[in-house]
């Protein structure tokens, strides 16, 4: 019989870590949470101090009898659940249930999960941090008393299903600001002129600057067609002169390994995830992945952190493998202790980083699946990046006269590439220029002016929202993912082109929230009480006091808004749809999985039928029916033929009005990273071109 229970959350590590312990342990997970607030009522007694009322999860009556029957057998009890806020609630709960003394030293925590940490922690166990606890506890509490509060005055006001949330709400102010900004904006009207030069047989595209009086560079910005002509006007197009060359370095420094946040952004921006599919597949690297001669062994250190830190041993793991592999010459500098850049940062953990260097990417790449292995390949190749030597470029900047107008150019080459050898996503290209001398006349071929207009800020993806709320400190980078599945689940907003625009119910609900509960969705307040959170979690802050601070504005707020809103009707947009049944016009409506046609008679006509949305283009297989999108039961979009069943045409890729010029098959469009690649629709095929630019 084993003499030690350990307590995880997931039952995929409690695999891992069963083998790496032995006999004398028993591993069983929690599978999360087993206690909470209720879900049928707010579950905080306000009159009682805002006590919390937690019950047993429902569902969860099997399992915890489990854990308690392993308990009573165990000579020795050790909460090992994630190393974090919540995975100390959780321990703490745990603990309750099992009637432990939370002051024993029975809580270990795994920064990552190899052999030789679990047995070094298992060993070193500690208290439960009442201060994490609390902190946990004053979050969900501060939530629910958000959610539970407004939830249901927008239900009473514009309909049901709706939700409000401290972070969520924010959130949408921010999309729906940015969006207002985009439809306010007035586009400036601004010109540019270009030198077409030859050097020899070469190009040399120069661009206009200002003017050069006296020695001195005056930049002039170009307003209008006449500024542009005024300057052609005092060009010499036979007497254009190299005025100076000068030559220099430019340093491009290595970046520092993933937070939460950045890994978040990079793998939207280079490997194309959500961060719900980022976070995910990042558990499982976490957790543990089987090797061929190891088992399972987690590949990653734990995925939720705010910190850079690098622990010393790893630095110095990391160090050899740079000087083994690729040379002293890339060796970079040791990182120093990290310091907090902002207030909004928490420094408990390291960074994101392999737990063995050594293992690369195409080393265990069979035991990865396609995900795993292009997350761990971005993880690695950032960690690994972080400690190699900077890149180097060799740079040219030229001014070119003619009579007093400056124009420029510049180019540079990567003469070392240093970290750039493992971690390089960049287009960016060598940009050499000929070789030129002061004083050298070049030949002008032609020179153009053109017009351009000032654009408007660009609407939030993924990434540039979690870098905003990472800047702003709304939120933590674990809630990030979480909070835009609710509001594009509750049709607050909708992904155009990979772009979060606010749909008319998202834009309603946001007026009404700006205009009643201010503090709730500004983002100054939102950050600050991401900063009393940290207070309480550090033990300088009572947790209730937070809590009854916000309850208080959040009912002054409530009164007034129950009072002062008027029922809000949002009308259904009406289809050119005809309803069989009755003859109306069907309207679109927002359910469960997405917009579906509905019959405006309700409830004397229940008809409704799914909303085809087409792209324009016959279907090749038939060549009688139209492509139209269509989604799978995971909600990943495809596209087919709307004859199915009888035509059975799919393709994950987009098709477009174009056949192969090569097999004459249709044509898809796909976006791989940053760039559109327009590629043949038969796999046997191998046409393929890229037109990102």
């Amino acid at each position: 019989m084993a003499k030690n229970l350990v307590i995880v959350e997931s039952p995929t590590k409690a695999k891992t870590i069963k083998k790496m312990l032995g006999s004398n342990y028993k591993v069983i997970a929690s599978v999360g949470h087993v206690r909470d607030l209720p879900k049928s009522k707010l579950g905080i007694d306000i009159e009682k101090n805002f006590e919390p009322q937690y019950m047993n999860i429902y569902g969860k009556g099997p399992l915890i009898k489990e854990i308690k029957s392993e308990a009573k057998k165990a000579d020795k009890i050790i909460l090992a659940t994630d190393p974090d806020r919540e995975g100390e609630a959780i321990s703490w709960h745990l603990s309750h249930i099992l009637e432990m003394d939370p002051d024993d030293k029975n809580r270990v925590t795994f920064n990552e999960i190899t052999k030789d940490t679990v047995k070094r922690e298992i060993k070193n166990p500690r208290a439960i941090d009442m201060n994490l606890v609390d902190a946990q506890q004053a979050r969900r509490e501060l939530d629910r008393l958000a959610g539970y509060q407004i939830s249901p005055l927008l239900w009473k006001k514009v309909k049901a299903g709706l939700s409000a949330g401290r972070v969520q709400s924010a959130v949408l102010k921010l999309i729906c600001d940015r969006e207002e900004e985009i439809n306010n904006f007035i586009p400036e009207e601004y010109w540019t002129i270009q030198a077409d030069l030859r050097v020899g047989r070469r190009k040399l595209l120069a661009d206009y600057y200002g003017i050069k009086e006296s020695g001195k560079a005056k930049k002039v910005e170009l307003k209008s067609e006449d500024d542009a002509n005024r300057v052609l006007k005092n060009i010499d197009e036979e007497n254009f002169i190299v005025d100076s060359v000068k030559k220099g370095k430019r340093v491009r420094k290595a970046p520092n390994p993933f937070t939460t946040s950045t890994m978040q952004q990079d793998s939207s921006r280079r490997i194309n995830f959500s961060t719900k599919k980022t976070m995910m597949v990042a558990q499982r690297l976490y957790e543990g992945i089987k090797l061929p001669k190891e088992g399972s062994v987690g590949l990653i250190t734990y995925m939720r952190t705010d910190s850079t830190r690098i622990s010393v041993e790893a630095q110095n793991a990391c160090l050899n493998f740079i000087e083994k592999n690729y040379g002293k010459e890339y060796l970079g500098k040791k990182h120093a202790p990290s310091k907090k850049k902002n207030e909004n940062v928490q420094d408990a953990h390291e960074c994101i980083r392999p737990t063995d260097v050594t293992k690369t990417p195409y080393s265990i790449k069979d035991s990865l699946s396609k995900d795993e292995f292009k997350l761990y390949s971005l993880i690695w190749s950032r960690f690994v990046a972080s400690l190699m030597s900077n890149a180097i470029y060799d740079t040219v900047s030229v001014d070119i006269l003619s009579k007093s107008q400056l124009f420029r150019v510049a180019g540079s080459i990567l003469s070392f590439d240093g970290f750039l050898r493992v971690y390089n996503y960049s287009n960016e290209k060598n940009a050499e220029l000929p070789s030129l001398e002061e004083g050298q006349i070049l030949k002008l071929k032609e020179i153009n002016k053109e017009q351009h207009f000032t654009s408007p800020p660009p609407r939030y993806n993924e990434a540039s929202l979690i870098k905003e709320l990472e800047a702003l400190g709304i939120g933590r980078p674990s809630t990030y993912s979480p909070t835009i599945s609710t509001l594009q689940s509750r049709y607050y907003v909708v992904l155009e082109e990979k772009k979060f625009v606010p749909t008319e119910l998202g834009q309603t609900v946001n007026e009404i929230l700006v205009e009643n509960f201010k503090n709730l969705v500004d983002k100054k307040f939102t950050a600050e009480m991401e900063f009393e959170l940290d207070e309480i979690a550090a033990g300088k802050k009572q947790w209730k006091e937070l809590v009854r601070s916000f309850y208080d504005d959040l009912k002054k707020d409530l009164d007034k808004a129950y009072e002062n809103i008027e029922k809000v009707e949002i009308e259904d947009e009406v289809s050119d749809e005809i309803c069989e049944k009755c003859g109306r016009n069907m309207v679109i409506k927002m359910g469960r999985y997405g917009k579906f046609l509905a019959c405006p008679g309700f409830p004397e006509c229940r008809n409704t039928k799914s909303l085809v949305e087409k792209i324009g283009v016959k279907c090749p297989e038939c060549g009688k029916g139209e492509i139209v999108v269509k989604r799978s039961k995971k909600g990943r979009i495809f596209y087919g033929c709307d004859q199915y069943p009888k035509c059975e045409f799919v393709s994950w890729n987009k098709p477009i009005n174009e056949r192969c010029p090569k097999c004459n098959s249709i044509l898809t469009e796909m976006e791989s990273r940053d760039k559109k690649i327009i590629k043949c629709s038969n796999n046997t095929c191998d046409y393929r071109r890229d037109e990102s630019e």
